[in-house]
Parts: structure tokens; sequence; C-alpha cells
């Protein structure tokens, strides 16, 4: 049973867990020794989080398919691309928007791999700054972890506020594209912004208990869209173009060398794999998350390639106009009507590109709140007994989600006063997300892979490469992420991102020296876990 307070709230207490932790450890009958190291993946789930400092009090109520559902629909290739595929045609034309996919296909399946081994050691809803917590040295855990917990939190909000920003500027984009003279104004596009945030919660206020069928239901929603879309494509193309244009290295109007070009498209193709960590923040509500997670943070890249990449090949030999497309304030369906030649065919396209956005928000706010109440029961946000809080009626973290849905709020006020601020810290989301991928696997590095359990999901040699690799991407993510779009640039064009990451540590630093005090992690028992 769930611990509770007095009023009989389900709360998280760090200290009684840990007593409880040490005491459930000791009963635990024997531990099977594989090859002189302990062995945790026989254990069940609830036994395996005790160990690591936790009692379970959320219930595991999604499948393997609704937990992919919530997996794909918040990583979601495909739709995720067409947001961000024009910036790749003004760096080089087609084949920047094609070839450097699969490059960013193979850096995030090493990241998310080398994750992925982690989350089924310690699969927890933590994620993250729980696994650094875990395996860094005794000095080291609480900075290093809260370090990883604020960054992996911040970039789960921002990543959520684009994704209501994509929704929003996707509406707008339908109605310019139908009613001639209408004016996109800001003030328009906030109000809308609050809507999309009211309509993609509401589902997990008015039916809770449904949210494993919704999820499921958005990764059927998802993949036919993708197939409707490339059929449509198929069967109503204007014209094909021939292949010549995927070598042709002059299409690039940025201003960047070519080679230049190349890379910063490598860097803007990764959003399309933004929040591949998803299915590791609701551990705790799978089966068997030691054999699952890790499967579904895998398995949502490949469906994401396999989505993405055949349907822009497609739509990049039947594109007719590379600058119109690039120009465009709504990118995806200007590239439908060229394709299809039919206003109404593109509407169709784009409604049901649309309908994805909306569906994936519900994930990325059971996501984003999840993560929040994690850190507040290991006492890493103010006030971690009231955000620790579990609805006893919802089943769900009700504060830590209301919570987010407030920072979104008034995070969209940014873009009211600077568009520019606004998307230069939204693009930056999924380098924050992969900066806290990074970060663990440093740590494991550092303390020689041998000190990881035995688990269901073991990379062997393959992870030290990915280990090696994912920090050393990560930094070059950074730095190609501070690039200005084009050249040349100017106070209105320039590109913030290095501004905001600093403002971010220095943000981070002040959060830790003011609150992380209070900061305890979770009180696992690693000798128990064949750690010590």
């Amino acid at each position: 049973m769930a611990p509770t307070d007095v009023s009989g709230e389900v709360v998280s207490k760090p200290n009684d867990i840990g007593k409880v932790s040490r005491r459930v450890s000791r009963e635990i009958s024997q531990v099977i020794e594989v090859d002189g190291t302990k062995d945790i993946s026989t254990k069940s789930d609830d036994e395996l989080l005790r160990l690591q400092g936790h009692e379970a009090v959320l219930e595991r109520k999604f499948t393997i398919w609704s937990a992919f559902g919530l997996a794909f629909s918040v990583t979601g290739s495909w739709a995720g691309y067409l947001s961000s595929f024009g910036q790749n045609l003004i760096y080089g034309g087609p084949q920047m928007v094609i070839f450097p996919l699969l490059v960013a296909t193979v850096v995030q399946g090493l990241i998310t791999t080398g994750l992925a081994e982690l989350a089924s050691a310690f699969p927890s809803t933590g994620g993250q700054y729980h696994y650094a917590y875990l395996l860094a040295p005794a000095e080291w855990k609480r900075p290093v972890a809260y370090f990883t917990g604020l960054f992996s939190v911040l970039g789960w909000w921002i990543v959520t506020t684009s994704g209501c920003f994509l929704a929003t500027t996707s509406t707008q984009g339908l109605v310019s594209f139908w009613v001639e003279g209408y004016v996109a104004e800001r003030w328009h596009a906030y109000l809308i912004f609050l809507g999309v945030i009211l309509v993609t919660s509401s589902p997990l206020f008015i039916a809770p208990r449904k949210v494993g069928w919704f999820t499921e239901a958005c990764l059927y929603i998802s993949v036919s869209g993708c197939f409707v879309v490339l059929v449509m494509s198929c069967a109503m193309h204007q014209r094909f173009y021939p292949s010549p244009r995927l070598i042709d290295n002059d299409l690039g109007t940025s201003g960047w060398s070519y080679s230049v070009a190349w890379l910063l498209s490598i860097a803007n193709s990764m959003y399309a794999y933004g929040g591949t960590d998803a299915a590791s923040h609701v551990a705790e509500e799978i089966p068997h998350p030691n054999k699952r997670v890790p499967l579904l943070m895998i398995g949502s890249i490949v469906l994401g390639f396999i989505t993405a990449f055949p349907l822009m090949t497609v739509l990049m030999f039947t594109m007719s106009d590379q600058n119109s497309v690039s120009g465009a304030a709504l990118p995806s369906l200007e590239l439908f009507y060229q394709t299809t030649g039919s206003k109404t065919a593109a509407t169709i396209m784009q409604v049901w590109v649309l309908v994805v956005y909306y569906d994936s928000l519900c994930s990325q706010w059971i996501a984003s709140g999840r993560i929040v109440w994690a850190l507040a029961r290991d006492g890493g946000v103010p006030f971690p007994r009231y955000f620790s809080y579990v609805d006893k009626s919802l089943e769900f973290p009700v504060r830590t989600t209301v919570l987010t849905m407030i920072f979104c709020s008034l995070y969209g006020l940014i873009y009211l006063a600077s568009t520019n601020a606004f998307n230069s810290i939204v693009t930056s989301a999924v380098l924050y997300l992969n900066i806290s991928y990074a970060i663990p696997q440093v740590v494991l590095l550092s303390r020689g892979r041998s000190i990881l359990p035995k688990a269901p999901f073991r990379l062997g040699r393959f992870g030290t490469l990915c280990n090696v690799f994912s920090p050393v991407a990560v930094v070059a993510i950074t730095i190609l992420s501070c690039f200005p779009a084009g050249l040349p640039t100017s106070v209105g064009s320039m590109n913030y991102s290095s501004a905001v990451l600093a403002g971010l540590l220095l943000l981070i630093t002040g959060i830790w020296l003011t609150i992380g005090k209070d900061f305890e992690g979770p009180a696992a028992d690693l000798e128990a876990m064949g750690m010590l």
C-alpha cells in the first residue's frame, strides 16, 4: 500500500521510503549471481522499484501498445519533420531534407540506445536524473542528478510548449490558406495556444482511466495518417521530378557553405526524434518496464524512420517550387498543395497532420507531469510534499501536470513580445533533452560499465560505443545549434540559442544553490542492487 499522511493523501517521503527499501531488500529471499554480478532482472516490478528507493503509488495501467502509442505520439517523426523541413530546404534543397534525416536517425538512435540500457537497469519515472544519481560517486550524486533533472524538466516543458505552438501555427496556417486577407496576429496565436493547452490536456482529467486507450489510438491515428498522406501524394502528384535534384549542390539559399549547410541540416533534422525518452517516464505504470521500456524507446525511432523517410522522399520528388515551400507560412501545406494541385486534398492532408499534433500533446502532458512529480518526491522542487501528491480519484499527479500547463501558458507570453526569442528557445528543446540523455552515460563511463547491474537489455561492447558517442554528438549538436540560420545575419535573424543556453545554465545553478539543498535523491539500496 502506498505511504499516506494523516489526511490519507498519497505522498512520497524519501526518508520513509529509504527505510522501506532497506527492510524489503533484507526480506528478498535470494539474489541470483550471474558471472559474479548480482542480477536484478528477475525481481518483480515493485520489488525492483523499492530497491531503487521508491514505493509504487501509480497503477500499472499502460499495456505495451498504449505505452508505445505514448512513446511514438511524442516522437511522431513524420509529422514532426513536416514542421521543420523548410529550413533544410533553405540550407540546400531536397537532398538536405532526405539525407541528413538518415544521419540524424543514426545519431539519435545511438544516443537513445545508450539511454535505453540504463532504463532497463533502473526503470523509474525519474528517468535520466534517477540513472545519474544511482551511477554517480557518493559525493557527486546530488549535484549531477539535480542538474540532469532540471535539464530534463525544462527540456520536456519546452518540448511540450513547442508541440502546442505547432498545433497553433498549423491552425492559423489553414485559416490563412482558405481566408484571403487573413492576418495572423500574435494575440490570435496566443488565444489559440491557450485553447490548445486546455483541449489537449482535457482527456487526462475527463477520463483518466481511459488514457491508455487514448494513447494507443494516437498510435493508429498517426501511422494511418502517414499512410493516407503518402498514398494521396503518390496517387495525385502533378509531376515526378528527376533524381538529379538530389545531387544538385547549388540549391541552398542560406549563405552557408555546402559542408556547413550539411551539418546544420543534420542538427535541424534531430527535431524529428524529440522526446525519445518518453516511455521511461511512465516506467512505473508499465508491467515489466525493465524489458519493455528499452524496446519502446528504440521502437519509437525505428517506426519514426519507417514513416518519415519514405514520405519525405516522395514529397521531395513531387515538389515543384522549392522557394515557395520554404518561404510559406506553413511549408507542409504548401508542399501538399504543390504535390496534389488541389486545395481540398492539401487541406485534408494538413488536417490529418494537425490531428496528430493535437493527439501527441496528451502524451506530452503525461510525460512532462510525471518527470516533475518524480523530482518532487525526491525533494527536488519547492514544496515537495505538495507536488509529490497523487490524486486518489484521478490516479495521476495532477498538481505537477497543472504546473506544467501553467509554465507553458506563461512561456507563450514570450511569443507576444518577441517571436525570435520564443523560437530560439523552442528550437533548442531537443538539444536540452539530449544533454540530459548524455550526462548519465558520461557518468557510467567514468565509473566503468561493470557497475551496471544485470538487466534484460544489455548492450555489451556496443554499449561502450553508444556511451562514448552520445556526449561527443551532443557537444557537436550544441555547437551547431548556436549557428545563425543564414548569412549575413542581423539582430532580427540572429540565433540566440547560445545566450539562452548560457542563461539556462545560470538559472539551473541558481536553483541548485537555493532549492537544491533539499534534494535528497532516491534512498536506494545499492548493495542489494549489486552496485557496491
